[in-house]
């Protein structure tokens, strides 16, 4: 069965996009403790790191690291969900997709702190 909304081209397609979009970042702040803790500190990072004495590309880095930081666990959030939603009960393959989901965020955040640190210090 093939979603009602596929059919939209154009602005019409953008627009629900956009809309689609604002109730995963809804979604994930209302129902993630880890989110909502990536969104505060997202919200001082970004800050600090366009504040900081470094150059224009590192800057850059450092932005986007933090902000791959919070795609990861978007996209650990919604395994989560689908995975809950096909069963609560435990399976190996279940806590094998959590596991994963869970090392990719656990690696982004690795990857912020090396970042930073090659950063101010490199």
């Amino acid at each position: 069965m093939e979603s009602p909304y596929k059919g939209k081209t154009g602005l019409k397609r953008i627009w629900n996009a956009m809309l689609y979009s604002f109730d995963g970042f809804a979604a994930a702040f209302r129902h993630e403790d880890a989110f909502r803790q990536e969104v505060m500190l997202t919200l001082i990072m970004v800050p600090l790191a366009l504040y900081l004495p470094v150059p224009g590309y590192a800057k850059a880095q450092m932005v986007a690291s933090v902000l791959l930081v919070m795609i990861v666990e978007l996209l650990n959030s919604g395994i989560e969900a689908v995975t809950d939603r096909v069963s609560l009960e435990d399976h190996s393959l279940a806590k094998r997709a959590k596991d994963l989901g869970s090392a990719a965020v656990m690696l982004s955040l690795i990857n912020v702190t090396v970042v930073w640190l090659l950063a101010i210090f490199g």
